[in-house]
């Protein structure tokens, strides 16, 4: 027979508590957690492919029963690990471009952002897995570009096309302007990085400091008014 819980008041007498809420299957964002961070140490570790369900609940300390209650299967897990990753990267992005100040200092910023996060290890091993994987599940891979690559270089061309309204640019093809600084902010540091025998560790500060704002004059030299 079950008893509702009982406190003491300051009065001594007794008085039922509150029952405590029981969080929904599947519902726990603490343990929605665990199992996305274990899945992706696995999948960092030993690629999409080679990965099973059963080594992403060992690693992430659940199991397979309540794995299946969060995620149907390892490609969906993989998806929301994307997604998550796609999040962090655009929230530290865009944010530079709103932070005000003069257009080469906010490129400046943004392209020292985006060139120190796509070669950090983590976003380098999740490229190498959706690549590996594009072929055979190319919606999945779609979604990924559609929803991290094309969006920033959409959020850039945004900013650009403020600055062309406010006279401080002139952009005739927006999206094509933001999608070359993008590309001129990570020359010679991101694509080596896919590959461990040409660069195996992140790009240091000065690396991306002088990529960088070589970027950006290339970049106002052809894009920047007189004024700037």
């Amino acid at each position: 027979m079950d008893h509702a819980r009982e406190t003491t008041t300051g009065t001594g007498t007794l008085e039922p508590s509150a029952p405590r809420k029981r969080i929904p299957a599947g519902e726990n964002p603490e343990k929605r957690r665990q199992i996305l961070d274990g899945a992706r140490r696995v999948f960092s570790q030993l690629g999409f492919d080679a990965t099973s369900v059963s080594d992403i609940a060992r690693e992430a300390g659940v199991s397979k029963g309540t794995l299946y209650v969060y995620f149907e299967n390892k490609e969906q897990l993989f998806a929301a690990i994307v997604d998550q990753e796609r999040q962090h990267i655009q929230a530290d992005l865009f944010a530079a471009l709103d932070q005000g100040g003069d257009v080469a200092e906010t490129l400046r910023l943004f392209g020292e952002r985006f060139a120190r996060l796509m070669t950090t290890d983590r976003i380098v091993r999740a490229q190498r897995v959706v690549v590996s994987m594009a072929e055979r599940m190319p919606d999945l891979t779609r979604a990924f570009f559609e929803a991290g690559p094309h969006a920033t270089v959409q959020r850039l061309a945004r900013y650009l096309i403020e600055q062309d309204r406010a006279g401080h640019l002139r952009i005739a093809d927006p999206d094509l302007a933001a999608a070359q600084f993008i590309e001129l902010s990570q020359t010679l540091l991101a694509r080596p990085r896919l590959y461990y025998a040409v660069s195996p560790g992140p790009a240091d500060d000065a690396a991306i400091a002088r990529t960088v704002n070589a970027a950006v004059s290339v970049f106002l030299a052809a894009y920047g008014t007189r004024s700037d």
